[in-house]
């Protein structure tokens, strides 16, 4: 088997999902994902930590290795591996690897808390799922297209609390303890237009209090309003493509059924085909 053909065939393994192959390394990944995940949570609690102290190391660096093994696999097939690796998912994979090869070198009582913060970010491989729900992108893409109108109501908002804020503090400002300048008074506006109703500063006067509960029932507004925004867009949207081939060069997903070229770098997507035809 030739390199050339090597890569191929890795590149379909790995970066193709309708294969069989491609499938069942998916489905292989995506159990060793969840296991990791599971691991980093069982390893933070404390009686687990102390009882299997000596299979948690092993189990990460298991794991570490086999990510590791995957992600230069990954460079090796593509033609440009350096686009993948300052892509999104390629940063991503970078990062599910690196804590526990800096832990080699951060080795030391003096470090422990750095290193616990470190070891923290292999959380981020969980972000890997994306390889497998192509429902996400339909979900970004319209996070995407709401981002303007998201962007207007957000300065809405802040305008908002920071009337309510002053407001408030006119209102409570003198009798009430909890509203002694006007950025505790917007933080409090914060708080209970987001229904988070936290509890800890409240008004005391009847004007306050009936000021309080017209923010309240505005909270409710103010859920509704994003959340219809974001709905609009994914009705309108687009199907997203039916494949999940990609480019053998970057290693970019999302082309349309009837793509020729890579949307992101340009390179022919079916060039091996023709080859072989």
């Amino acid at each position: 088997m030739s390199e050339r053909t090597l890569k191929t065939r890795l590149h379909e393994i790995i970066f193709e999902a309708e294969t069989p192959a491609g499938k069942h390394f998916d489905i292989v990944l995506l159990i060793l994902i969840v296991l990791s995940v599971v691991v980093v949570m069982l390893e933070s609690v404390p009686s687990m930590a102390i009882k299997y102290s000596d299979i948690f190391p092993v189990l990460e660096w298991g794991f570490t290795i086999v990510f590791t093994i995957e992600y230069i696999l990954r460079l090796y097939c593509l033609k440009n591996p350096w686009r993948y690796a300052k892509s999104f998912y390629g940063i991503i994979d970078v990062l599910a690897i690196l804590p526990t090869y800096l832990a080699i070198f951060l080795a030391g009582s003096q470090y422990f808390v750095v290193i616990r913060a470190l070891r923290l970010m292999r959380v981020f491989r969980i972000f890997k799922l994306g390889h497998f729900l192509r429902e996400g992108a339909v979900i970004t893409k319209a996070m995407r297209a709401s981002q303007p109108k998201i962007t207007v109501f957000l300065v809405f908002i802040i305008l908002l609390v920071t009337i309510i804020g002053s407001i408030m503090y006119l209102v409570e400002g003198g009798t009430n303890d909890h509203f002694q300048s006007i950025p505790q008074s917007i933080y409090w506006a914060i708080v209970t237009l987001t229904t988070v109703g936290y509890g800890d500063l409240t008004p005391k006067s009847d004007l306050g209090r009936f000021l309080a509960a017209i923010v309240m029932i505005l909270g409710y507004a103010v859920i509704a309003v994003p959340t219809g925004i974001v709905t609009a867009e994914m009705a309108n949207s687009k199907d997203m493509p039916s494949n999940t081939y990609a480019c053998q060069s970057c290693g970019s997903e999302g082309h349309d059924d009837d793509a020729e070229f890579c949307k992101h770098c340009g390179e022919h997507l079916h060039e091996e085909e023709e080859e072989e035809s």
